[in-house]
């Protein structure tokens, strides 16, 4: 599932290529995709709109749009597991799993999702209750310390409450904590103020990382078919092929390359969760 990086860099993709453009047309090839809208509200407070700009809060795409006077002004998209956003001449034939389409005054934004967990809607109620943004100034050691010193679940899945911090996903979760030579399984509430710093100011590192090597690389989002445009962290296709930048993640059985021990796989909330035991005590 793409997380905060991976959304960073379709944002800063997507920002220049849509500022300015008109959304003339709408058409919803899947009602579900833009739940709890129904089609005709969402189609009548989208069509028309000019979109201002296109930037990121957590793990979603936020449109801000310019339109007439009480409609929604702010439209949310979420990627979900295997969602895809991307602009295509009006001349191509849509994809097959094409959720959304938005006609522009300049070719289409395209919302393909090809297992519909993601949406495209005019609902914003899921912003409510995020946490702080991980790279704003409003996250560090003391702030982290604050909504885990209660808390006495293990400090890997309490990474994934995005109430606690907004955007950090199952990947990088572990990466940081391997950073900050944190224990999955430690409980949240014991952790010290100075390990509340580190794995803080670890998170902002890898996911810093994340969006400078996904940024350097070409989205390929043409909608021809010909490969599979995954522009994610630690992915390749014919288009994408970029060293591997993870250190635990996915690496079960193989050396770690900072003490040579082991990295092993657990689940913890249902979740894969990889680590170092050597270097990772606790």
């Amino acid at each position: 599932m793409p997380e905060l990086p991976e959304v960073e860099i379709l944002v800063r993709h997507l920002d220049p290529v849509l500022r300015g453009r008109t959304i003339r047309n709408v058409t919803v090839h899947r009602a579900k995709s833009v739940r709890p809208d129904t089609v005709r509200r969402f189609a009548a407070g989208v069509a028309g709109a000019k979109i201002l700009q296109v930037r990121r809060r957590a793990k979603y795409l936020l449109f801000d749009l310019e339109t007439r006077s009480n409609a929604p002004d702010l439209l949310l998209g979420h990627l979900g597991m295997t969602g895809r956003m991307y602009v295509q001449s009006t001349r191509a034939a849509l994809p097959k799993h094409a959720a959304v389409s938005l006609r522009l005054n300049r070719g289409v934004l395209v919302f393909e999702d090809t297992r519909y967990f993601g949406r495209m809607t005019l609902d914003t109620s899921s912003l409510v209750k995020l946490g702080p943004e991980p790279l704003s100034d409003q996250f560090n050691g003391h702030v982290l310390q604050e909504g885990l010193r209660k808390c006495s679940q293990p400090i890997k899945p309490k990474l994934l409450d995005q109430g606690l911090l907004a955007g950090v996903g199952n990947i990088y979760a572990s990466e940081a904590l391997w950073h900050a030579r944190i224990s999955p399984r430690k409980l949240s509430r014991r952790l010290s103020g100075t390990q509340c710093d580190r794995l803080a100011e670890c998170v902002q590192v890898v996911l810093r990382k994340a969006i400078e090597a996904g940024s350097t690389i070409p989205l390929d989002f043409s909608g021809d078919g010909t490969g599979d445009g995954l522009f994610y962290y630690g992915s390749t296709s014919e288009t994408v092929s970029h060293e591997e930048n993870l250190s635990v993640y996915d690496r079960e059985g193989e050396p770690c390359s900072r003490c040579k021990g082991m990295i092993r796989r657990i689940v913890q909330a249902n979740r894969s969760t990889f680590y170092c035991p050597q270097c990772q005590r606790g």
